[in-house]
């Protein structure tokens, strides 16, 4: 085999493992759910820790979700971060314990995480729960997911479903892309008993696996970076499917392609930055934990495999074509596309018939080849600040 064929199988394999990665997650999300209902100890106290930059337009909701799941010893804290709105006056008004951080030189939300849990240190809870100020928390799905971090001893990332308000078929697209993301692969890692990703909202942590945590800090992804530190630090995150917390893509196409551009291409940057420390670091303490992670977090955004994939096929089919050479690397990436394909197939049967129908499922390579420019971005301008979404 010539080099230039070792090259081509190499990259084949490079796309293989990730359509691996996620049909496995897929078959055993189709399994039974093994999760249980948890009940937390009356004495148990639990802090519901809201960062909020300039939200007066959607806090209310979220704070009328939490507050009638709250107890007595339970703390409700908001921390308006850097806010030029009333965030801080409408959150007080409904109920939250409010604290102002002014710091226009860090922006991002682990900046104000990271305030909100120095000020509760000065009467910590047992449990802390972070939830965006954008949310909705589903009835009993704090107290569950408290119990069941405090059970566990390990952080807990609860269900976390973002809907379409629209019914466009980008907006479509996109709902069924975050159901496959966010419930099927960590249902599908669950029910192997291996750890997900964290998810930025609805995240339980004891005490002592988040107060040292490093949170101050602008990465675009805080959520996913966390997750990653509190794994080779020997708490890695696990899915519950007992809590169920929801929020809307923004309606605004601008501040949807910006949500869209920091999620992605904080990924990727994650890929490049930490793939490699997870798999030395799960080698070296033989942790099946942290090598779980790191297959998970290669398998980069859908829309940019399907491309990936669709685009290497064509190009080693003109290479056999031309020289006659790169069969096997062909053979590689056709059969990646049809395992993509058939997981595709069984998320959408067992989860996504009520999000979008199966002909209009027809169209996703047209819009995978919109979002061309999208990944191109990453290249040569890359989203490296964090930035607020926009709300409607």
């Amino acid at each position: 085999m010539s080099l230039v064929e070792i090259l081509l199988v190499s990259f084949a394999i490079f796309l293989l493992i990730p359509t691996l990665v996620i049909f496995i997650q897929i078959a055993f999300a189709s399994l039974p759910e093994k999760h249980k209902e948890n009940f937390l100890p009356n004495l148990i106290s639990i802090a519901i820790l809201i960062p909020a930059h300039n939200e007066s337009s959607g806090i209310i909701a979220t704070l009328n979700s939490v507050r009638p799941q709250l107890r007595t010893q339970d703390c409700l804290l908001v921390v308006a971060d850097n806010c030029s709105d009333d965030t801080a006056e409408i959150a007080s008004q409904h109920g939250a314990e409010v604290i102002v951080r002014c710091d226009p030189k860090n922006l991002g939300k682990g900046f104000a995480l990271d305030f909100g849990l120095k000020y509760l240190a000065k009467n910590p809870p047992q449990v802390v729960v972070v939830i965006d100020a954008d949310c909705i928390v589903e009835a009993k799905a704090l107290n569950q997911l408290a119990a069941s971090a405090l059970e566990n001893g390990r952080p807990v990332q609860a269900l976390y479903l973002m809907y379409a308000k629209d019914i466009n078929l980008k907006s479509k697209i996109s709902e069924f892309a975050w159901c496959v993301k966010n419930l099927v692969r960590p249902l599908g890692n669950a029910n192997l008993g291996l750890p997900c990703q964290l998810m930025g909202t609805g995240m339980a942590f004891p005490w002592s696996t988040i107060i040292n945590a490093d949170l101050a800090n602008g990465n675009i992804v805080e959520d996913m970076k966390l997750g990653i530190d509190l794994a080779i630090a020997g708490t890695p995150p696990f899915f519950y499917m007992g809590s169920k917390v929801t929020s809307y893509f923004p309606l605004a196409s601008e501040a949807l392609s910006g949500q869209k551009t920091r999620w992605e291409h904080g990924h990727l940057a994650m890929i490049i930055s930490e793939v490699p420390r997870l798999f030395i670091t799960g080698v070296a303490k033989r942790d099946i934990n942290l090598l779980a992670m790191a297959f998970d977090l290669v398998v980069p955004p859908l829309a940019l495999l399907v491309m990936l994939l669709f685009g290497y096929s064509a190009l080693t089919f003109i290479i056999l074509l031309t020289a006659n050479i790169g069969h096997l690397a062909f053979k590689l990436t056709m059969y990646a596309l049809v395992i993509l394909t058939v997981g595709i197939a069984i998320a959408w049967w067992g989860w996504g018939r009520s999000i979008i129908s199966m002909r209009s499922l027809l169209y996703v390579p047209i819009y995978v080849i919109l979002k061309f420019p999208h990944y191109f971005k990453f290249l040569f301008k890359r989203q490296k600040t964090w930035n607020k979404t926009e709300r409607d």
